[in-house]
Formats: structure tokens, sequence, C-alpha cells
């Protein structure tokens, strides 16, 4: 695959810190509750698989950085900032780099919001998930609505840009209390709003007790409709889905996400991260590699303190792979996957490396829309995304 291509897309950093207070029901996330955290050795071993990865990709300009978890809000905030800074030194930055820290709305970590923006932090993402504590402690979250309206007024008045988290389908939702606390989150959004279908998956407490038949959760036609009480509620306060669960004023949208939904380049380190990185060889080609770190934290600093870096996998990408994590990532999206990306990418424009017939098909349904300009979704394509992508690539995704 060569350098070669009209679209440039941003280098991102993604930094994953594991450590929660608890473990959510629903979570299943690479996130571990410690008793204990020896938090100058974790930023020894953050910084070491950072400067491991910064000799690996000279040269490129970083457009986002991600601290995400995990809790990343538990972390030491000089740890942050001296993560930020080695950044800063190891490449260029764009003048409008966008930091963002995960956080949780406990009292502990509200009181480090100042801190973490000294450091460097210029966007938080605050995990609310619900308006009510009824539904806070089904979550299993261990804030109240108050706390969580005293964090949202707290990164109003330390952050220039924030988001937070709703999560709806919910057991038993009713469709007229989901629009009364969306409009209630809508009035204290500040330009962006990500807002999740509850989904069940393996491995949690939430898949055991759905298994058993313990929980219950909407059936389609009720989560069609909350769903559009979602969008309805987003467009009229002014947010457009810029994604499938993601809502934005013009300007606000999360600038590492679209890195990810873009299919562009990004660095992960930290325990259980996930990277796509473009490893240019001697002859001048590149070669696009996923890497995976392990994911058990004892084992990944061990690893790190060894060796430099927590690699457990890393693998070559090949046409159809890469073919595949771009379309499905970039119908997420509420905008085309330019020809100018398959060229980056495969080196080909869509029709002649998507099933003509399948797409065709998808083409006559409203699905998708494929012109000289790219491929995209329609509202009603993203609407049924899984079921377009395992209809377009003859397989589930």
């Amino acid at each position: 695959m060569s350098a070669a291509s009209s679209e440039t897309v941003p280098f991102g950093i993604y930094i994953h810190w594991p450590f929660c207070l608890s473990k959510c029901p629903y979570c299943d996330f690479n996130s571990h509750v410690a008793n204990s955290v020896d938090h100058a050795r974790w930023r020894k071993a953050l910084r070491a698989e950072l400067a491991h990865g910064a000799a690996r990709h000279p040269g490129r300009t970083v457009g986002s950085v991600f601290f995400g978890g995990g809790t990343p809000s538990l972390m030491d905030p000089e740890t942050a900032g001296a993560l930020i800074e080695d950044i800063k030194s190891f490449w260029l930055v764009t003048d409008d780099l966008e930091i963002t820290l995960e956080a949780n709305p406990g009292t502990v970590e509200i009181d480090r919001f100042s801190a973490f923006a000294a450091n460097g932090i210029n966007r938080v993402s605050i995990g609310i998930q619900a308006l009510n504590d009824r539904d806070l402690k089904f979550l299993g979250r261990l804030h109240s609505a108050e706390e969580a309206m005293r964090a949202l007024e707290v990164a109003t008045s330390v952050f220039d840009r924030f988001s937070f988290d709703l999560i709806y389908a919910r057991p038993e939702h009713d469709p007229k209390a989901w629009r009364a606390e969306l409009r209630e989150g809508l009035g204290i959004a500040n330009g962006h709003i990500s807002l999740y279908q509850l989904t069940i998956e393996p491995g949690t407490q939430f898949y055991t007790l759905h298994q058993r038949g313990d929980l219950v959760v909407p059936d389609e036609d009720l989560a069609t409709e909350l769903y559009e009480i979602t969008q309805e509620e987003t467009e009229r306060a002014g947010y457009r889905c810029y994604e499938v669960s993601n809502h934005a004023k013009p300007g606000q949208e999360s600038r590492h996400n679209l890195v990810y939904w873009r299919y562009g380049d990004y660095l992960g380190i930290g325990p259980g991260a996930h990277g796509r990185e473009a490893v240019v060889g001697a002859d001048g080609n590149i070669t696009p590699m996923a890497v995976r770190r392990h994911r058990a934290p004892d084992i990944w600093l061990d690893r790190v303190e060894k060796h430099g870096h927590g690699t457990q996998e890393e693998t070559a990408l090949e046409a159809d792979e890469r073919l595949l994590e771009m379309v499905m990532m970039g119908l997420r999206l509420n905008e085309t996957i330019p020809a100018a990306r398959f060229e980056r990418i495969i080196g080909k424009g869509p029709r002649d490396v998507l099933a003509s017939d399948r797409l065709e098909t998808l083409i006559e349904s409203g699905d998708l829309i494929c012109d000289s300009s790219g491929l995209r979704a329609t509202d009603q394509g993203r609407n049924r995304l899984n079921g377009v992508l395992a209809y377009l690539f003859d397989h589930a995704v």
C-alpha cells in the first residue's frame, strides 16, 4: 500500500487507564477494581510505552488525545500532564489539539477537574447514564442524580467543551419519561451528547441476568419508539446526529472519535488498548497494522517494565479486513465515506471493491447511496446498520 492519498486524517493517541471504583453490570470494557494503585509506577510505564510508540511513528501530526478506561479521572492529574507534555515533545500537534478525559461524577473526581485542566485536559466526557436515582442504582452507578448535576455544573465552569452520556431503552423505560429526561439533559448540554441504547453484552452481569430471564429489555417496537424520540428531541434542540449514538452542534463533534470513524491511524497505549498503525517500511511502503496490548494490568505493567511496551498481538491487515473496518466505521457517520478514502485505504473506488449485486440491492432498498463522491448510509440504513453490513459483506459483523 502506498502513502499517496488526497485525504488526510490527523493521528490520534488513545491512553487506557484500567481502574474503576466498581464494575458496572452493563460494562464489557477492560476495567478492573483495585484496592490501591502505585501511581508513580503506572505513570512511568505509560510514558515508556508512549515513547516506544513515538519511535515507531516519527513525523506524524497529532490531532487528538483521549484518556479512556476504566475511569481515567482516578489517575493523578500529574500523570495526564506528563503524558501530554511527552506527546508534544514527540510529535507536532494541531493548533486545535483536542485532549479528552473520561470522568465519572463522583465527588472525588469532580474536585480534581481544575487540576486536570491545569495539566492540559481541554475536554471531558462524563458518564452520567441517567438523571434519576432509581435508574442510576439499576445501572450500578455510584453517583446520585444530584452529583451528576453538580459534575455538569463544574464541567461548565472549568472546560469550554464537554460531553456526557445517557443510556436509554432501560427495562420498562416509559417513552414520556425518556422524553422528559432527555429534554432535561439537552437543557444542560454544551454542544455534545452521547445517547446509547442499552445493549446486553456477553461477559457482563446484565448478560447473566438476561439469560436467565431476570432482566427484560424493551422489545423492538418500544426500542424504536425510544430511538425516534431521541432523534426528535436532539434535532429540536439543534443537535445533529452525526454518528449513530452521538449528537452535536456544528463544530462540537468529538475529534478523537472521528479519527476512528474516518479510519485514521491511532496509537493505543495502556492495558488492552487497541491501535491501527500505519508502519512505514524501509522501501517507503506502508503496512497497516492492528496492534493490541495485553489486557491484564499486572501482566501489561510487567511487560512494559521489561520490554518497553506491553504489546500482545500485532497483525498486518489484509485488504478485505481494511475494507470491512473502513466501511463498518464510516457508515456510522452522517456523512459520505469519500472516494479518496477508498483510494487511501484500498487503492480502488467503492464500486470496484464492494459486491456489486449486494450494493445495488441496498441502494434500491434506500439504505445506501453510492455516487461519484463516495458511499454513505441513509437515515434508514444507519438505523439498521448491523443488518446492512451483514448483507453487504455476506457475513455477521
